[in-house]
């Protein structure tokens, strides 16, 4: 297992010093191949090598030596639970609780911040206006968030994992674009960065799209959406948080209880209990109307670059940059393939500097793949139409599955060729070796 804090450390007193890789490597005669193993946390050096550094950096060994050989740290989840007026948010709260504690995780609650703040006097309806109580709830959001990332990291736990009850993104169903942008000024932070700062999302969907005889406002003194309003706020909140790599949508198909079974099975499926895996289907589609795509509430676009590094387990290892003007979040995924419908995959934010130094491990046989990604959310399934640059007649679309024998709904947008989950030549790693 790669030690990312050990790397990260060795990184920054690297930077501290500002030396290169190479020149480190000349003066305490090593490779710099080595350094950069120490840096992605491939490997550790040697104790003859942290006293050769200590000197060098005029810095107690122990100190190193300390870092080296730290073992325990926690692993850090962060997820949000959203949806509509009366969709099951606070029994699913109690679900999570009872299914994961007995996994071994120390399970912390964020609470939904919109509930703290109006039953504390400060609403809508008392603020001056709708964007300045948006921003007060968006700037209370972060600032919790904050103290329960700082907490968890002091936990003697090995696992944690933080949920918070609706996420930075849930503001957006309530305002208009302008206000939004207030609000992101306001915050000094940007769309792709407070959608993405979570590790996953799921959207438990209202009780008023397919269960509309159990659609209530009784157990909730908050809500006051009639069967429309609530079905059409749902709608704003999927739209919210389409674009996130990974947003799950939970619908009203099954009972109530099939229901949390389902929120549950998808979160244990995403911090891999008891591995990670991803049933996934793969589509050939005609060039898609992309001005149709991006007219569509619940689509958007993210932008990609996509780049493979060599790996001597045969496993498959990639690096992403993903987002959009100009704001990027960073990701390493690996894939082992179990079937040809089902794989293993573990996947881990990287700083950006982080994903600098990763790309010094490119694998020089595939070429960086750059696409842009329509992220659309139908059917309660979220599509991935990935369109790249040198096709113009068609595409690619992707969708993941909870189950393999789960049927397929293709979206009315899009126009399929064939199917191509089994055929290797759309694979990205292939289609980067050709390039």
């Amino acid at each position: 297992m790669n030690d990312y804090e050990f790397g990260n450390y060795f990184y920054s007193l690297r930077m501290k010093h500002n030396v290169s890789q190479n020149e480190l490597a000349a003066q305490i005669g090593v490779s710099g191949k080595a350094v950069s193993k120490w840096e992605t946390g491939s490997a550790k050096p040697r104790t003859s090598v942290l006293q050769k550094l200590a000197v060098l950096w005029n810095m107690p060994v122990e100190e190193l030596l300390n870092h080296r050989e730290e073992v325990h740290r926690v692993s850090i989840s962060k997820i949000v639970i959203t949806g509509g007026p009366c969709a099951g948010k606070s029994t699913g709260m109690t679900w999570i609780q009872n299914a994961f504690s007995t996994r071994g995780y120390t399970v912390l609650f964020v609470p939904e911040t919109a509930t703290e703040l109006i039953s504390g006097g400060v609403a809508p309806w008392t603020c001056a206006s709708n964007d300045e109580y948006q921003k007060c709830q968006l700037k209370l959001q972060i600032e919790k968030e904050k103290v329960f990332e700082y907490a968890a990291k002091s936990m003697k736990s090995d696992k944690v994992l933080i949920v918070c009850d609706r996420g930075a993104l849930d503001n957006k169903a309530y305002m208009n674009d302008a206000e939004f942008a207030l609000a992101l000024q306001y915050t000094g932070t940007n769309e792709v960065e407070l959608r993405d700062e979570y590790d996953a999302v799921f959207h438990l969907v209202t009780a008023a799209k397919g269960a509309e005889k159990y659609y209530t406002t009784a157990n909730n003194t908050a809500r006051t959406e009639t069967v429309e309003q609530a079905a059409a706020l749902d709608d704003k909140l999927i739209a919210a948080w389409t674009g996130h790599p990974h947003l799950r949508v939970i619908g009203n198909e099954t009972d109530f209880e099939g229901k949390m079974k389902h929120l549950v099975a998808e979160i244990a499926a995403f911090l891999g209990e008891p591995v990670p895996r991803e049933i996934e289907r793969k589509y050939l589609i005609e060039y898609p109307d992309v001005h149709l795509l991006e007219s569509l509430p619940n689509c958007c676009k993210v932008e990609i670059i996509q780049t493979y590094l060599n790996t001597r387990d045969g496993n498959e290892v990639r690096i992403r940059q993903r987002g959009a003007n100009g704001h990027y979040t960073y990701y390493e995924t690996c894939k082992k393939t179990i079937t040809s419908l089902e794989r293993v995959e573990i996947e881990r934010r990287l700083t950006k500097d982080e994903y600098l130094t990763r790309l010094m491990e490119a694998d020089p046989t595939k070429r960086p793949i750059r696409k842009n990604r329509y992220c659309l959310t139908q059917n309660g399934k979220y599509y991935e139409i990935d369109i790249y640059p040198f096709w113009n007649d068609k595409a690619i679309l992707e969708v993941e599955l909870t189950d393999m024998l789960e049927e397929v709904l293709i979206p009315e947008q899009v126009k399929v060729i064939r199917e191509v989950t089994d055929d290797p030549a759309y694979k990205n790693s292939t289609i980067a070796a050709f390039l």
